[in-house]
């Protein structure tokens, strides 16, 4: 099975965020042309400069809320891999609508210009907070409870909205549940920064993180490259039962808040020993997070060839120095 793309015409919408712009640097790598759409509402320009000399890289600043520059964006690609949206249980709970509007109705504008324009495949990043109250452990694709916070409504209503449009109009489309992704370009700051790293600049700068709960609350920590990985497959994957579904793209590890202080600790004590007096402080509970998440990855790896190259330690490893340089 093909495992990269290449020499194809790809749009990343919400390119210059954490995930899309590694998937828009990996991708122009890759010898493809590559499209990216931004608001620059989460995004950041410095993610995405040193691509913008590429004559193969294509920049439109425009809102997936506006159809017309969703059209404009489709024009001409092979494969969408959509993105774009307001992340942040927390972000949602305080403001529900801009999350509505982003997450529902710009995904569904994006939907529809990549079926008007016929697209090869439409791959979209989905999330883990749909599987909402249900209890079980591992979390598995086909066994979801009730959403916990507005943006797992948006996230499980882009699904519903995929699945329709796939039965409707046949196009192709592949949901990708990520589980907590980490990795460069992810930024540490502001009140919805996700706990890496807003524990490594915490640390960094020997402040205490605090961990919401008592910390036993369990994770299950992503690095970027199984991602990126991921996202190609999806896009790749020729096998009929593989399509018009969606996936846990996780590592298949739970990891404790208080766990995941510790091992930050140990990575970044060899660049400044001192760090190894600091300790969290504990705050209350955040509303709309669920305790427990660890995924089964086992569809994915039967179905597309998943196979993740990353489990927490190597990607913290991978990640500090870049966490570093950022946070000095």
């Amino acid at each position: 099975m093909k495992q990269s793309l290449t020499h194809s015409t790809v749009l990343v919408t919400g390119g210059a965020g954490f995930i899309g712009s590694n998937l828009c640097e990996t991708l122009l790598a890759q010898d493809n042309q590559v499209v990216c759409l931004d608001n620059f509402s989460t995004g950041k320009r410095e993610n995405i400069l040193p691509l913008l000399a590429s004559k193969n890289f294509r920049l439109i600043e425009g809102d997936i809320r506006n159809f017309e520059h969703c059209q404009q964006a489709v024009e001409g690609v092979e494969y969408v891999l959509h993105q774009a949206a307001l992340g942040s249980v927390n972000r949602s709970v305080k403001d529900p609508q801009t999350t509505n509007e982003v997450n529902i109705t710009g995904f569904l504008n994006v939907l529809q210009a990549a079926k008007n324009e016929k697209v090869r495949r439409f791959v979209y990043a989905a999330s883990s907070s749909t599987y909402g109250n249900h209890p079980a452990l591992p979390k598995t694709e086909d066994k979801i409870g009730k959403p916990l916070s507005p943006y797992a409504i948006t996230k499980y209503v882009n699904e519903l909205y995929a699945q329709v449009f796939s039965d409707l109009y046949g196009i192709e489309t592949i949901g990708l549940r990520y589980f907590n992704v980490f990795g460069k370009r992810q930024q540490p700051n502001g009140e919805y920064a996700a706990v890496i790293p807003k524990f490594i600049s915490a640390l960094i700068q020997q402040k205490q993180p605090t961990i919401n709960g008592d910390g036993e609350q369990t994770r299950d920590f992503t690095y970027i490259a199984n991602v990126l990985q991921a996202n190609q497959l999806a896009a790749l994957t020729t096998n009929p039962a593989a399509i018009n579904t969606v996936y846990n793209i996780a590592y298949g590890e739970a990891t404790s808040l208080n766990q995941l202080f510790r091992q930050i600790k140990q990575h970044l004590l060899p660049y400044n020993a001192s760090i190894q007096n600091t300790q969290p402080h504990y705050g209350q509970p955040r509303i709309g997070d669920i305790h427990h998440s660890l995924a089964s990855i086992d569809k994915a790896k039967k179905l597309l060839g998943y196979a993740p190259t990353h489990n927490l330690q190597q990607g913290l490893a991978e990640a500090m120095s870049w966490y570093w340089d950022l946070c000095n």
